[in-house]
């Protein structure tokens, strides 16, 4: 497995022989609803969109998700996997090939990579979106992405998962609370899964904020945080702190019994 952070949650996942481009932004800046006022973000140098892309996946409808310049300016023949409320948003630019997974859903991508949607971020009071488990079939060895740090109850049923991304760093508003769920989320999913490797996601990168709501986000946590944290849990995972664009190999021991003798 390798995997790449392309900065915000945007991820190159190279896994069970697939490139999945992971909630993509690439193209101008992100902006929610055009309030430039409000929240802004850029990128300080413009970053090459990746070729041979076997399939998108996108996780949340919003633009820092599905970002509308990125999608219009990808090939419209990628298929996409999307969680409803995302894939309006691909059908509505004109990707023919859009496949909706509601909670509990799985899509097998070269009958080697099986994608399961799982409840994640709540969106206001009545939408919760997707989190993702991808699978390769082969050798049992398997990701988890989260990208808000909101992880189910549910998730303990998936257990063991290999490879973890989710934000480690909270990102909170005083009084409203938290937008983002960090450092004892991340925790909370290591007991869970009991992952071999955890990986950073959402905060950070080779961007620029600007806007109101920036000078309001308090932010609390880090990768060296989280490890003491684990540390003193008894919790054996591997904190990785990615660099953006670099392409990280991920090595796993093998804990589930294949089906077959191929390796991912």
């Amino acid at each position: 497995m390798h995997l790449t952070w392309l900065d915000s949650n945007s991820w190159l996942i190279e896994m069970a022989g697939q490139r999945i481009l992971l909630d993509p932004w690439f193209v101008g800046p992100l902006v929610f609803g055009n309030q430039t006022w409000l929240f802004k973000s850029f990128r300080r140098t413009e970053r090459p969109i990746p070729d041979n892309i076997d399939l998108i996946l996108l996780s949340q409808g919003l633009e820092d998700h599905a970002h509308p310049p990125t999608l219009k300016q990808l090939d419209r023949q990628i298929p996409v996997v999307a969680s409803p409320n995302a894939a309006k948003v691909v059908q509505d630019l004109g990707y023919p090939q859009v496949t909706t997974l509601a909670h509990g859903g799985k899509f097998v991508l070269g009958d080697r990579l099986e994608i399961k949607a799982i409840p994640g971020s709540p969106i206001g009071p009545f939408l919760v979106e997707n989190a993702y488990i991808l699978k390769n079939l082969e050798t049992g060895i398997s990701l988890y992405y989260e990208p808000h740090g909101y992880h189910s109850p549910s998730l303990q049923q998936e257990a063991p998962v290999d490879v973890v991304i989710t934000p480690i760093v909270d990102l909170s508003i005083p009084v409203l609370g938290p937008i983002i769920k960090g450092k004892d989320s991340a925790l909370q999913a290591a007991k869970m899964l009991q992952p071999q490797v955890m990986l950073p996601t959402a905060a950070g990168g080779d961007v620029v904020f600007e806007g109101l709501l920036m000078s309001m986000i308090r932010a609390k946590g880090s990768v060296e945080d989280l490890r003491s944290l684990l540390a003193k849990h008894h919790i054996s995972t591997r904190v990785m702190d990615p660099k953006p664009g670099d392409r990280l190999e991920i090595s796993l021991e093998r804990r589930v019994s294949p089906v077959s003798s191929s390796s991912s």
